[in-house]
């Protein structure tokens, strides 16, 4: 080696250690990671819906905390509710998890509706924060699409009560495993009952309410659950919190499962079409509508959806579209909106497989409103240029007066416009005479004689 390449050496040697810094794994959600053999705590938070990205999120958090060796993972939960088979994969994950999983219904004023009941239940430890509920684990509106499966002579709705059935049997076994109360999980299913926290730790659907992450440890220190099969001893006090956050794909598809963000973007994406349609070349809003239609299909790939909801939407676009070149006196608009309005409340109406819909009056009604008023400027604006006369091109030349620079017996020269024209006039007309134009016939006018008041 060269006496330069070993002064160099150590620069080298500095910049491998840097590379390997930024490569390696030591930094989760802005903290530097535990020193080993230090005792620590994965916090996963979910806040929102569980659907495919929430669900892979917690997921992959309980791998990852089995094989860095973690005392347990901690899941922070606040959630209306979510996909049913994404909550049957976080529940699996949980129930056959190789560290303890610790569900916390937190920060106060959290809620454990619907599948957020089953993963509280599901965890090894089962806490809430003061300020929090659980329940209302029934299916929202339970049945298939309308139309599909009739009630038969004795009021029954077999879909309705195969959803029912099932759900209650999922949260039966899952409380059956947990050693919880049985009884109030399949009320929570087939009655929608909720509770607040100390009400659950008295009906032993919990196991404790903890005012905060540090209260929680340290009241769970010491305590024996049963880990995969085996007895495990917690020893949480003092353990180091990590929060391990959701990258940030995971974060822009969590995004997107949102049924609300879903449905508002396919209204946008709607109305940008609409425009672009109406008053071709803006350019601008054709992209944007296509960017978020494109968007709202991404968000149609992870959420259920109804076909019927979707062309209901497409075919209020059509109606406000018609109206432009009907004279309906407003009935194919009302008609639009009247679709937009179903479509939307339909477009997620999926309840056997997930129990997430679109707030109506919150986000759906105003939406509709807006696009409605929206498209009536449109409607009123270019039906108004409809009926105006051409004022640009050749079209416009007609019913305008001239001179007749020639006699026109039958064809000369005229003056319009600021420009010499042959025209063929019916009868003649005199030189220095006025003019009607009546018809552009290719370079060629027709003209006839002005009346007089012109």
């Amino acid at each position: 080696m060269s006496a330069g390449a070993r002064r160099r050496l150590p620069q080298y040697a500095a910049g491998l250690l840097a590379v390997a810094v930024l490569l390696s794994p030591a930094r989760v959600g802005g903290e530097e990671a535990t020193a080993p053999g230090r005792v620590f705590v994965n916090v996963a938070t979910i806040s929102g819906s569980i659907n495919p990205a929430s669900s892979d999120y917690l997921q992959k958090v309980i791998a990852r905390s089995a094989d860095e060796g973690a005392a347990a993972v901690l899941v922070e939960l606040d959630t209306p509710g979510g996909l049913l088979a994404s909550t049957k994969d976080v529940i699996q994950a949980i129930l056959n998890a190789r560290v303890p999983v610790i569900v916390y219904v937190a920060p106060q004023g959290a809620w454990a509706g619907s599948a957020g009941t089953f993963i509280t239940l599901a965890g090894h430890v089962a806490a809430m924060a003061p300020g929090t509920s659980i329940g209302a684990a029934h299916p929202v509106g339970i049945g298939a699409p309308p139309g599909t499966s009739p009630p038969d002579e004795k009021g029954r709705d077999y879909a309705a009560e195969k959803a029912e059935n099932f759900t209650a049997a999922f949260i039966e076994s899952i409380a059956r495993e947990r050693k919880r109360n049985v009884d109030w999980a399949v009320k929570a299913v087939r009655e929608s009952v909720a509770i607040a926290p100390d009400e659950a730790l008295r009906l032993g659907v919990i196991d404790l309410v903890a005012t905060d992450r540090t209260d929680l440890l340290t009241r769970l220190d010491g305590r024996e659950l049963h880990v995969a099969g085996s007895p495990r001893r917690l020893a949480l006090a003092g353990a180091e919190l990590r929060s391990i956050d959701m990258t940030l794909a995971t974060r822009f598809f969590d995004v997107l499962a949102n049924p609300d963000i879903a449905v508002l973007l396919i209204l946008a994406g709607i109305l940008g079409l609409y425009v672009e349609l109406t008053t071709p070349g803006v350019i601008l809003p054709g992209v944007t509508g296509a960017a978020c239609l494109v968007l709202g299909f991404i968000s149609l790939q992870i959420l259920p959806f109804s076909w019927l909801g979707l062309m209901l939407l497409f075919g209020g676009i059509a109606l406000l579209v018609a109206e432009l070149f009907v004279t309906s006196f407003g009935l194919l608009f009302a008609l639009g909106v009247a679709c937009f309005l179903l479509g939307g409340s339909m477009l997620f109406d999926r309840p056997l497989e997930s129990d997430l819909d679109v707030s109506f009056w919150t986000v759906l009604v105003p939406a509709v409103v807006a696009v409605s008023i929206f498209g009536a400027v449109v409607i009123f604006a270019v039906g108004r240029t409809l009926r105006r006369a051409p004022v640009a091109g050749v079209d416009e030349l007609v019913g305008r007066i001239g001179r007749a620079v020639t006699a026109l017996e039958p064809e000369g020269t005229v003056f319009v416009r600021g420009e010499h024209w042959t025209a063929l006039a019916t009868p003649p007309v005199p030189e220095g005479s006025k003019v009607e134009i009546v018809a552009v016939e290719g370079m060629r006018l027709r003209v006839r004689p002005a009346p007089p008041d012109a």
